[in-house]
């Protein structure tokens, strides 16, 4: 087995993109895909599934993300390329692992757009209640489709500053929310009595925080965008650590506080999807205009993360194109170094938007998450024991040491998918989640036919 990345055919084949993006971008691409509607919009269907306990849910998902970071993190240093995690499932499992991976990614991140259009839509029903939601996806889906056309140094520097937007509001909420618990500002102020009113702390128990983390781990689907992206980084033994290290701490730190106060502020039992909880807290708090000016923040939030989910489901079907299991012109890219091909077939997400938006309304959303949780758990599970499967390889061929190595080992990897595989049944008992395991065999069969119908297979 080579322990070169750039004598192994499979990466190798992955080498024509441009390797231009920095820890910063990459950082600021991947919190463009986690901070979106997980936050802003699904904490609204965690909150109520646990109460005040959820802040115990974020937690848990945020240990399970380390693992990953650090899984993750020591492939992308021996093997960076846009496939990823894909790619190192093909490489050390076998070529259907690597196909299911990959296209398993693909159709989640092509969900994971139609619900951020969705939400896009949702949020614009704020200043402009009669207008059809239909006529804000279609908008915002040309302009993202344009943005991801361009060079990916643009792409990349568009991604870091709209994400520093949210990162800074989300900072700026926060301060506020704590002087709004303190008193310091505002009348009234709740103090403690959030956290223990309507039921206590865990009103559901410990079951409830448990199927919150379900809600919450959608929340933290991006963090891989990342390794998706290490294909395009430059310096990847420096610059892919450092990223992971930022962005799973950043991330966890962010996550907690934000739902601690947010739960502080508002009872647990008045949340809900129809509207953002930022946005729910501040018209609580009562700021003239901080509803109207947080909205637009968990709009940017919305659109950037759309950015990320098409950025990645092009580079998804690049790599897999370039592997030979899907027709080949869909690996070609333009003079600017971009997968112009993939990225067209990124509308599909866009238009299953407009079409399930259409048909289901107010129930839009949760089935979104539902569908893309599958997907996410999926892939999130193969990483683990990709990781440990490229481990053991890697010391069976006698290897020289690798250059990045997980403080975890194998034990961390094997720990994070039993914890995925747990998730993953208990969404059966999560309210509205239950399509997620409904999803699942016909996803896995279509994924099968597929492979079968591929070029490589035939």
């Amino acid at each position: 087995m080579s322990t070169d990345f750039t004598s192994h055919p499979a990466v190798k084949e992955e080498q024509v993109l441009t390797r231009v993006l920095s820890s910063g971008q990459q950082v600021m691409i991947a919190i463009g895909g986690a901070i979106g509607t997980g936050l802003f919009l699904a904490s609204g269907a965690a909150v109520p599934a646990a109460g005040p306990g959820v802040v115990f849910s974020t937690l848990l998902v945020a240990g399970i993300s380390l693992l990953l970071g650090a899984a993750l993190t020591e492939m992308c240093v021996a093997h960076p390329a846009a496939g990823s995690f894909g790619l190192y499932a093909e490489m050390y499992l076998s070529p259907f692992a690597g196909y299911a991976v990959r296209m398993s990614y693909w159709l989640s991140q092509i969900i994971v757009i139609g619900g951020h259009m969705v939400a896009i839509a949702t949020y614009m029903g704020f200043w402009f209640p009669n207008v059809s939601d239909t006529i804000w996806i279609l908008l915002f889906s040309v302009a993202l489709l344009y943005i991801n056309a361009r060079a990916v140094g643009t792409f990349g520097e568009f991604g870091y500053w709209f994400s520093m937007i949210k990162v800074v509001a989300i900072a700026l909420f926060v301060a506020l929310g704590v002087l709004v618990l303190t008193g310091l500002i505002g009348e009234n102020p709740p103090g403690l009595s959030n956290y223990f009113a309507h039921g206590g702390f865990l009103p559901k128990g410990w079951w409830g925080v448990w199927l919150a983390a379900c809600f919450t781990f959608y929340s933290f689907i991006g963090i891989e965008m990342a390794a998706v992206a290490s294909g395009e980084a430059k310096d990847p033994e420096i610059t892919i650590p450092r990223t992971y290290r930022t962005l799973v701490l950043g991330l966890s730190l962010i996550y907690i506080v934000t739902t601690a106060v947010l739960v502080g502020i508002v009872p647990w039992n008045a949340f809900g999807v129809s509207e953002s909880p930022f946005v729910s807290v501040l018209r609580t708090i009562g700021i003239p205009g901080s509803a109207s000016v947080m909205n637009f923040v968990v709009l940017t939030a919305a659109l950037t993360a759309a950015n990320s989910s098409i950025y990645l489901v092009s580079r998804t079907l690049f790599s897999l194109a370039r592997a030979g299991m899907i027709p080949k012109a869909l690996g070609a890219v333009n003079k600017r170094g971009v997968p112009i091909n993939a990225l067209a077939i990124a509308g599909i997400g866009l238009l299953l938007a407009v079409i399930i938006q259409t048909r289901l309304q107010s129930s839009a959303y949760i089935w979104f998450i539902g569908v893309a949780l599958f997907g996410a758990l999926f892939c999130w599970l193969m990483i683990f024991v990709t990781h440990v499967a490229f481990r053991r390889a890697w010391a069976r061929a006698g290897s020289p040491p690798l250059a990045y190595r997980s403080r975890f080992g194998e034990n961390g990897s094997i720990l994070g998918a039993v914890v995925m595989l747990a998730i993953l049944v208990s969404t059966w008992w999560a309210p509205g989640l239950r399509v997620t395991l409904e999803a699942s065999l016909p996803w896995l069969g279509l994924v099968g036919l597929a492979y079968w119908l591929s070029p490589r297979f035939r």
